[in-house]
């Protein structure tokens, strides 16, 4: 009688992404929350930028989440996944999970949204910090061969 072979399970390549993204090194993790009486039905992570965009993006969006400030970043709480196929522009920085790196505390709430959903819509962010970074829309760059 021969032995079957073991099957284990397969994983798709976005759950090998998104298990590769909650590796970090040891240490406190510091997460934006989401302020009491709002829900995250979609997960959270968050888009950083240095402060002095973060006074020019925001009048540009038509809608503005929960947005956090600590003195030189603002950060902008997006649904989770919102880098799947975007290339945040320079000198953007995503965090998956909301997490804030290298931070000793939190960074203070400084705009709540009317409602219960936290989030920035991630394109309109996404094209508001492409304009006053003067980067082009990754789709709208041209393709290499």
């Amino acid at each position: 009688m021969s032995a079957r072979p073991q099957v284990g399970t397969v994983l798709s390549l976005d759950t090998l992404v998104r298990l590769g993204r909650g590796l970090r090194a040891p240490g406190p993790v510091l997460r934006l929350p989401v302020p009491e009486g709002m829900t995250a039905p979609l997960g959270c992570d968050a888009v950083a930028m240095p402060a002095r965009l973060g006074h020019r993006v925001m009048p540009r969006l038509p809608r503005v989440g929960c947005v956090y400030a600590d003195g030189t970043h603002w950060w902008w709480l997006v649904p989770a996944d919102s880098d799947q196929a975007l290339e945040w522009p320079a000198p953007a920085q995503y965090a998956t999970g909301a997490v804030v790196p290298d931070a000793e505390r939190l960074p203070g709430l400084v705009h709540r949204p009317e409602g219960t959903l936290p989030y920035t819509p991630p394109i309109p962010l996404y094209l508001a910090l492409c304009r006053v970074t003067g980067t082009a829309p990754s789709w709208s760059r041209p393709v290499s061969a």
